[in-house]
């Protein structure tokens, strides 16, 4: 049941296959497809729809006796020009003392290399840059959208994956009008697709009769209010499927669906933290040291911005780290209220003014958020730390 499996069949999904597979048949005539731009939010099924395309674009090749490749790249990794060329030049190449090396060669050098390479073979490529918008520069995209041009006997189309709808604006004219020759849009699924998706899914992962009735509707209804995110829909199931084995019950029920979503989102808030720049990972430090004061003390009352400023002003000192602006990590504080951290929200206190009421959100642990923070040498020094007792004026 993991995302990345791309299964024999995708419902909901019929047009999107036959509208992509129209624009790619040419290359069976040996013919250049026309380069197309995919996008959509995350969890519509463009990955798995190109994968599946992809596999039987390949399959039909060697029924038909014409030679098509099919190159799957996700920007994320394959993320420069570099390593963009390097990784098309190595598909073509069997042996291993012949690949082009991680680092080292000029990138003229390596793409003449694919040039060379690809007229040789005499085929048609169909590239796929997945997360397309992670891609570093303009560069790698306009040589490849102009690649055929500089082929005698070898043909390409690049196809790209994206869900920044406005990724395009930000392209060279050039490249954009050459990567937009064809775009497809696609569409959140709704609860009900989403229920088809996962019953497709769940006969071929999971035994008869494990899972309750509701169970489906359920995973597929939270999802669905997530902009119809498949992923999720199919995470959920999985985890709740896995707590349910790991305390050897027979069936997976509601209940496990709710610790699935409570588990999910905590692991992509403890991910989220982890990643932090060092200033925002102090700030946040700062917040749960005041929490973790607040819950000694008994009250639940909400942290100030000026109270969390003290804190981060201290720890700075004593870490010798530099010190913002209080303006700055107010901005900061945002931040991580947007990333779904803590939860912050500006009340009036009338005469006195505005303030912004902090608290730790309802899906972090503190305790399993300051682990993460700690394994950051800069705040292992800081494990012991005390602050210094103050009286709280509230208006």
């Amino acid at each position: 049941m993991r995302s990345s499996y791309t299964p024999e069949i995708l419902p909901h999904r019929e047009k999107e296959i036959n509208d992509l597979a129209n624009v790619l048949v040419p290359a069976l005539k040996g013919e250049s497809p026309s380069n197309i731009f995919i996008y959509g939010k995350t969890g519509t099924g463009k990955t798995a729809v190109v994968k599946f395309v992809g596999k039987e674009l390949l399959k039909k090749g060697e029924q038909t006796g014409k030679k098509v490749n099919f190159i799957y790249m996700n920007c994320e990794i394959v993320d420069t020009q570099y390593r963009l060329l390097q990784n098309i030049a190595n598909r073509f190449i069997s042996e291993w003392n012949d690949h082009v090396p991680f680092t080292g060669w000029p990138t003229d050098e390596v793409y003449s290399k694919v040039k060379a390479m690809m007229d040789k073979e005499k085929s048609v490529t169909v590239i796929v840059l997945d997360e397309i918008d992670k891609l570093k520069g303009d560069e790698a995209l306009y040589n490849l959208t102009r690649i055929n041009s500089e082929l005698d006997n070898a043909r390409v189309s690049v196809i790209g994956i994206s869900n920044d709808l406005k990724f395009t604006e930000f392209l060279d004219p050039r490249v954009r009008s050459s990567l937009g020759e064809e775009s497809m849009l696609f569409y959140p699924y709704d609860a009900e697709q989403l229920q088809d998706i996962l019953r497709a899914r769940i006969k071929t992962a999971l035994k008869p009769n494990v899972i309750e009735e509701d169970v489906i509707p359920l995973c597929a209804a939270l999802s669905a209010q997530e902009h119809g995110d498949a992923r999720r829909a199919l995470d959920l199931l999985r985890v709740s499927a896995e707590l349910a084995e790991r305390i050897n019950v027979p069936k997976i029920t509601r209940s496990h669906v709710r610790l699935a979503q409570n588990k999910i989102e905590l692991d992509r808030i403890t991910e989220v933290v982890r990643t932090l720049p060092n200033q925002s990972k102090m700030v946040l430090y700062s917040i749960f040291i005041l929490d973790k004061q607040n819950k000694k003390a008994g009250t639940t009352q909400a942290l100030t911005t000026g109270e969390v400023y003290d804190v981060y002003r201290e720890l700075c000192k004593k870490t010798r780290y530099t010190c913002l602006t209080q303006r700055r990590t107010t901005d900061l504080i945002s931040e991580l209220d947007m990333l779904g951290v803590i939860t912050a929200r500006v009340i009036s206190k009338g005469r006195y003014g505005r303030t912004t009421e902090i608290q730790i959100s309802s899906s972090s642990s503190s305790k399993n958020l300051l682990t993460v923070l700690q394994e950051d040498d800069m705040f292992k020094e800081l494990a012991n730390y005390k602050m210094k007792e103050q009286a709280r004026l509230t208006v």
